[in-house]
Formats: structure tokens, C-alpha cells, sequence
């Protein structure tokens, strides 16, 4: 037989090293593979009664206090809430509501510092206490066992319950497994050192504990409810078994270590069952809550009270009066800190929950949440800083520590390789994070938060990878839309032809005279019809080719104003026509046909109108030609041209379009008014006189032809047209002067409209001058010419 030894807290039995089953005098137990023995230092808190401090001023309320997707606020800035009113509702299956813990008014929804490892900010609810505590309407129940267990499951869901033991998974999940239960654990265990929230809560509420877990074992339809506590709190068990007592619930003490109150590891010592890796506790029958979910569901059912405060433990030797308190969700570190007399010239280290699994923080104004079971004020000496890592001495320690049989030192050098695959490999998520690992580790090496930081990765590289596929399959899906789509397109494009066919071809039966027309080859057909459309084309262009040799006439003021009434009359008769057709078609289907009357009225009118005005634009045109054709004068031949007096035309119209650019230049320049324009002022000056001597030159030559090109005009040609005088040096000279003048007056009105009113007045009498100026070198230019 295995040696047995007592336990000194109560009547218990407990193993020496190596024992295999431990037995009590009421159950059998199980050894915890792995584990450590921590200092427990639980006793600094537990002398005081579960206290409540005072009202806060102000409560912090984060959206995201649980496992899953933050709450979607119900309410917004301004509002006035009453104690226990929903505040924000779940926002999908794996998530928690959130209550109003007190009556006040919200102030703000903000981004604000929570508790977290990496000093996370996240939204809050920002609620300014009035001091008045006024509840909101309850629904209690009287008797749970009226109501069936989907009921009580969505009662459950509206308190806002996630797992108070520190994960915070949301309780009505757990609830409703989808598998049979026979078997609820109820976790007492609170195995890591410093907190005693539970110890404290077994103490002072054992009742409220047996009645929630006797509400869950119904809700469940377990047959056999235990409660495990570990052997280090003897008043909590004595409270338990004396509440328990006529109970269909067993009261479980086993010996202490650490982490015995980990889900699978409290499962394996109460039943001796491990859950294999990637499963449940629900495959196999069983279901774990904590003692201070055990007590909301209770308050929830019973009383109708949401999830709106918790039991925290204050400890830490930087305190003077370390306690458990019954603290709001939402109040502030600072503000407990100040109600537990902290000695600030003491406090080096501020942690949220335990020293084993806990995290520390550098600020005190971060609201406690669910999930906040412990803050811990140290000194420097409690908590000295942690040593530099060393070297892997490859000693084994961890590997026997660890409660889940993993190989925590290869963990660790496939997470510094980042060896994700080996990673999964060797279980990563089975780890429990219990710190048991790096307690043990003589070179000080922090693996837990390799394991952490593994751990995110691997999920956001899954994340992408399923983003990915997800994508992947709606592309594939569209694709397959598209070919059913086209394939459904298809397979009615060919159900319509063989109609048509089938139509076709009963109509031919039912024509016997039209077989030779039934049996014409469509294709030649078609071709027939392109040659006859190409013929009908070519006599049109004839016909428009014998009409453009008739030189075209300047049509007079009266035959344009015809033309036009034309136009618009023959495009009102086709807009007519178009709507006589829609009006029939129309009739056809509804049988309505009093519109038509009227549109074929109007239809005839507008063609009489068309008839009349052509008639009269015919007969106008007519008589112009009558008159213009005898009068005209054959005109003259010009004579031909030689290779010189060629070259000097082309070069002639070459010198008037430099003069043109050069003037266009000048303008530009005079227009614009810019200090580097200015200066260019004069050589674009000196340019248009360049090209008007040239032009000059040009023209001098073009009037002396050369003597055996002369022509002789004949008595009956009509005389030359005057040659235009060149221009004088004093009429080039104002020109040019009146194109920079009118320049002037364009920039001045530019000027105006882009002007304030107190700049107006100045511009306005500068444009009047300008104008004056103008116009008097217009005169001068026209007296010269």
C-alpha cells in the first residue's frame, strides 16, 4: 500500500513523494502531474472581513471584460443610467453584456488604459457616480426549477457573467455544451499565491455558493456536483461542508500545489481523467465554473441582479491594511489602493492578479474588471527585478514542472526560431501559461512569454491564412456563378431558336405556295440585299456628285429663315411618327386607342406643313437663280504663274505670319506685365518692325513682275483691284502703340474683377485713361491710313 500522511489543516489524507493514489476518508484523488510550491503569503489578507469601499467618484467601464468580441454600447454620452441597467449588449456568440454597476450619468466613450500585459487602450464607458444608488427594475425568479434550462441559460447571458476565476470566458457558452453532462466541478481552489478572493468568498458566502451550484447543476442536468478545495484553507471548508451538508454536492479537499485550480489539471485530480489535447472538458461529460461565478449566477437567477461588482484581493507589503473588498466594476486602482492606506514611498511593483500568472502595470488609473481577482502593491524587496537570462543548461526542470507533460525547452528554442509548425508539433496550446516553467528555471529564462508571444503570432498567421481562403472561396464561388449564369444563358438562347424553328416550320406547313421562298438560301439572300443597298449608294453618290458641279449660291436672309422652319417641321412630323407607333403597339396590349385619333391629326397637319414649306423654299430659290444667272460675267482665266513669282507668293505669306506671331508676342508681353516680359518688351518691338520691312520688301517685289512674264490684259477683262499702299515708319510706329494700349485695357479689366472693393476705385480711373488712350491712337492710326 502507498504511505499516507495527515494533513495537518484537517481531517484529510495526503501523499508522500512517489504515492500514485491519494485517498480522503469521502473521495478518492489524483495526483497533479508536475506542479511547484510557491510561497503562498495568503495569510496577510485574510484577517480582515470582505469589506466595501466607498463609492468612486468615477467608473471606468471597458467594452471588453471577457473572452470574444468586445459589447456594443446601448447608450450614449449624456444619458442617465440606473444601478444594473444593460449598458452595452453582446455583440455576438462569444461575448458579454455589461452593466451599469450605479447610478449616474455617462460622460464619455473613450479610448482609456485597461488592464493588459502590453498596456493596451481600449473604448470605455466613461459613468460619473450620483451618489443615489438607484436600481433598476429586477426580475427575480422564485423558484429556478419552474423555468427550463434555455431560459435560465438566456438569463445568464443578459447578467453579463463571463468566468470569474481569471479567464473570463463567457458563462452562458459553458452552459449550453450541445453534449450530456454528468459531471460539474466547482472550482475552489485558488491555488496561486497572494489571492484569497475565493478563500474570502467561501468563508462569507458558502450559502450563496451551494445555492449557485445547485442552480447549475440543474441548468446542466449533471448528476454528481464537486467542489474542490485545496487543503491550505480549512475555514472555507469548514463553511462548505456545513452548507453542503443534506446536499446532493461532495466537498473535495486534496493537497496543495501549484496550479492545481488549472481546468484540466483540477479535472484530472478529481476524477483522474486528462482531457486530450484539442478537446473539452464538455467531451467528456463535465463542465468546470469557479466559486465566484457559482455566486452571480445565483444572484442573477434569485435576485435578478447583473454582474456589476466582484471580491479583489488588495495585498502587497506596500499596504497597510491589505483586505478583500467588494469592489464596483469600473473603479479605479488608485482609488482601492488609497482605501487599502497604500505607502507610496514603498510601492515599487503594481500587479494585476497574481505573482505567477499576473501582469504588472505602470500607471493607477486602470479600472478593475470580471476578471480582476487580485492587485498586488509590492515593495522592492518582495518583488526584486528579475535577473538577465542565461544560457539553456539543459537541466529538465522545466519539463518536470510542467502540468500539461509538455517539453517546455523545446517550446522554447522552436519559439525563438519561430518554428511555428514544430511549435503546433509539440502542443503550444495546451500550455496554461502557469509560469510553473520559468518559477523553476535556474537561468532565470522567461519562457512563458515566448510561449505568449508564439502564441499571437501563430493565431494572426491563422487569422490571415483563413482571411485568405475565405477570399479564396468567394472568388471561387463567383467564378462558378458566372459559367452557371452563361451556361443558363446558353441553354435558353438554344430553347428560343428551336421555338423559333418549330414556329418557323409550321408556318411554312401551313403555307404551301411559299416553299420556293422557304427554301432561298438566307445567306445569298443577305448578299443580294448588301449588293442592292451598295447600287442604291452609288446612285446616290452620283447624283450628289452631279449636283455639287453646279456651283453652290449664298442663300438669302428669306431662304435661310425657310430652311430652318423647314428642319423643325420635319423633325416634329418624325418625333410624331415615333410616337403614333409606341401608341399603336401600346393599344395592342391594353386596347386603349383614344390617343391615336389625335396623333394621326396632328401627324397630317405636320406633313402638310412640310409640303408648303418646301414648295416655298423651292420657289424661292428658284427665282434667285432666275435673277443672278444672266447677270454674271464669265470669269476671267488667271494667267499662269512662273517658278519665281511662285517662290516670292510662298515667301510673302511666310513674312505675314511672322508678322502675326511677332505682334501676338508683343501683345502677350504688354498683357502680362511681368518684370522678365517687360524686359523682353523691346526685342519683341524691334521684331515686328523687322518683319514689316521684310514684308514691305516682299511686297515692292511681287508688284515689278520681270518683263517676259508680263501679260497684256485684253480689252474685255475687267481692271486689277488697286494695290494696298504700304504702310509708313510713323503708321507702323502707333500700330504698335495702339496693340500694347488695347493690352493695357485688357490686363486693367482683368485686374477690376479679380480686385477688393478699396482696390477698385484706383483700377477703374487707370482703365478710363487707358481706354482714352486708345482711342485716341485708333483715331491717329485711321486719320494716317
Amino acid at each position: 500500500m502507498n504511505a499516507i500522511v495527515k494533513s495537518p489543516h484537517q481531517d484529510i489524507q495526503s501523499p508522500v513523494a512517489g504515492s500514485q493514489v491519494i485517498a480522503s476518508s469521502e473521495r478518492k484523488i489524483w495526483p497533479l502531474t508536475g506542479g511547484v510550491h510557491p510561497e503562498e503569503n495568503k495569510h496577510q489578507s485574510t484577517s480582515r472581513p470582505v469589506s466595501v469601499p466607498p463609492l468612486p467618484e468615477t467608473l471606468v467601464l471597458p467594452l471588453s471584460q471577457h473572452a470574444g468580441l468586445p459589447a456594443d454600447p446601448l447608450i450614449r454620452v449624456g444619458d442617465k443610467v440606473l444601478k444594473g441597467q444593460m449598458i452595452a449588449k453582446a455583440s455576438g456568440f462569444v461575448s458579454a453584456a455589461l452593466h451599469a454597476p450605479t447610478s449616474g450619468t455617462v460622460t464619455a466613450i473613450e479610448n482609456r488604459p485597461i488592464p493588459h500585459a502590453s498596456g493596451f487602450y481600449d473604448l470605455c464607458i466613461i459613468l460619473e457616480t450620483d451618489g443615489q444608488e438607484q436600481w433598476c427594475q429586477l426580475a427575480p425568479v422564485a423558484d429556478y426549477r419552474q423555468l427550463s434550462p434555455a431560459e435560465l441559460v438566456e438569463k445568464v447571458r443578459d447578467a453579463g457573467i463571463s468566468g470569474m476565476g481569471g479567464a473570463g470566458f463567457p458563462t452562458a457558452i459553458k452552459l449550453a455544451p450541445g453534449t450530456a453532462i454528468n459531471t460539474l466541478i466547482i472550482n475552489g481552489t485558488e491555488c496561486e499565491p497572494y489571492i484569497t478572493a475565493d478563500d474570502m468568498l467561501m468563508r462569507e458566502k458558502a450559502d450563496a455558493v451551494i445555492q449557485g451550484a445547485e442552480i447549475l447543476q440543474y441548468m446542466l442536468g449533471a448528476r454528481e456536483c464537486l467542489i474542490g478545495i485545496e487543503d491550505n484553507k480549512p475555514e472555507a471548508i469548514n463553511a462548505m461542508r456545513r452548507a453542503a451538508a443534506g446536499k446532493n454536492i461532495d466537498i473535495v479537499v486534496f493537497p496543495t500545489i501549484y496550479p492545481s485550480g488549472g481546468e484540466k489539471q483540477l479535472i484530472q485530480i478529481l476524477t483522474g481523467q486528462e482531457v486530450p489535447s484539442g478537446k473539452l472538458p464538455a467531451d467528456l461529460g463535465m463542465v468546470v465554473q469557479n466559486v465566484g461565478t457559482a455566486v452571480a449566477v445565483k444572484d442573477a437567477i434569485v435576485d435578478g441582479k447583473p454582474l456589476i461588482s466582484r471580491i479583489t484581493t488588495l495585498t502587497g507589503d506596500a499596504l497597510a491594511a491589505p483586505q478583500n473588498v467588494d469592489v464596483l466594476i469600473g473603479t479605479l486602482a488608485q482609488d482601492l489602493l488609497q482605501y487599502a492606506a497604500l505607502k507610496t514611498s514603498e510601492l515599487s511593483t503594481l500587479v494585476f492578479g497574481g505573482p505567477m500568472m499576473g501582469f504588472t502595470v505602470d500607471r493607477m488609473d486602470i479600472p478593475v474588471i470580471k476578471t480582476s481577482n487580485c492587485l498586488i502593491a509590492a515593495t522592492e524587496d518582495e518583488f526584486p527585478a528579475a535577473p538577465d537570462a542565461q544560457a539553456c543548461i539543459r537541466c529538465g526542470h522545466c519539463a518536470e514542472a510542467c502540468p500539461s507533460s509538455l517539453l517546455p525547452q523545446q517550446l522554447y528554442w522552436h519559439a525563438r526560431a519561430e518554428n511555428h509548425e514544430q511549435l503546433m508539433h509539440h502542443n503550444l496550446f495546451d500550455c496554461i501559461e502557469c509560469g510553473a516553467c520559468s518559477f523553476v528555471c535556474p537561468s532565470s529564462i522567461p519562457l512563458v512569454q515566448y510561449y505568449r508571444a508564439s502564441k499571437g503570432a501563430i493565431r494572426t498567421q491563422e487569422a490571415k491564412h483563413t482571411k485568405s481562403e475565405r477570399s479564396k472561396q468567394r472568388y471561387e464561388d463567383r467564378l462558378a456563378r458566372l459559367e452557371q449564369e452563361k451556361a443558363e444563358k446558353e441553354a435558353k438562347r438554344k430553347a428560343n431558336a428551336q421555338r423559333a424553328a418549330k414556329l418557323k416550320a409550321a408556318k411554312t406547313a401551313e403555307q404551301p405556295g411559299s416553299n420556293a421562298k422557304a427554301e432561298e438560301d438566307p445567306i445569298q439572300a443577305a448578299i443580294a440585299r448588301a449588293k442592292a443597298r451598295k447600287a442604291a449608294a452609288a446612285a446616290g453618290n452620283l447624283e450628289r456628285a452631279s449636283a455639287r458641279q453646279v456651283p453652290d449660291r449664298p442663300l438669302s436672309a428669306k431662304q435661310k429663315e425657310l430652311k430652318v422652319q423647314l428642319s423643325m417641321a420635319k423633325a416634329q412630323a418624325k418625333k410624331t411618327e415615333r410616337a403614333l407607333a409606341a401608341a399603336e403597339a401600346s393599344a395592342e396590349l391594353k386596347g386603349d386607342r383614344k390617343d391615336i385619333e389625335q396623333l394621326k391629326s396632328n401627324l397630317a397637319m405636320l406633313n402638310e406643313q412640310v409640303s408648303q414649306l418646301q414648295q416655298a423654299f423651292d420657289e424661292n430659290s428658284q427665282n434667285s437663280a432666275s435673277k443672278d444667272s444672266p447677270e454674271k460675267p464669265a470669269k476671267a482665266a488667271k494667267p499662269a504663274l512662273s517658278d519665281n513669282e511662285k517662290k516670292r507668293k510662298v515667301e510673302l505669306a511666310m513674312a505675314k505670319a511672322a508678322f502675326k506671331k511677332a505682334e501676338r508676342a508683343l501683345a502677350a508681353a504688354v498683357e502680362s506685365g511681368s518684370p522678365d516680359e517687360q524686359e523682353n518688351t523691346e526685342s519683341f518691338k524691334q521684331a515686328v518692325e523687322a518683319c514689316q520691312a521684310n514684308i514691305k520688301r516682299l511686297e515692292a517685289e511681287a508688284s515689278e513682275p520681270p518683263a517676259e512674264t508680263a501679260i497684256t490684259p485684253s480689252a474685255d477683262a475687267k481692271p486689277s483691284a488697286k494695290a494696298k499702299a504700304p504702310l509708313t515708319d510713323k503708321a507702323k510706329k502707333l500700330k504698335i502703340e495702339s496693340a500694347m494700349a488695347n493690352a493695357a485695357v485688357k490686363k486693367l479689366q482683368r485686374a477690376i474683377a479679380s480686385a477688393g472693393e478699396d482696390e477698385q476705385d484706383t483700377l477703374k480711373q487707370q482703365l478710363v485713361a487707358a481706354e482714352q488712350k486708345a482711342a485716341e491712337l485708333k483715331q491717329a492710326l485711321e486719320s494716317l491710313s
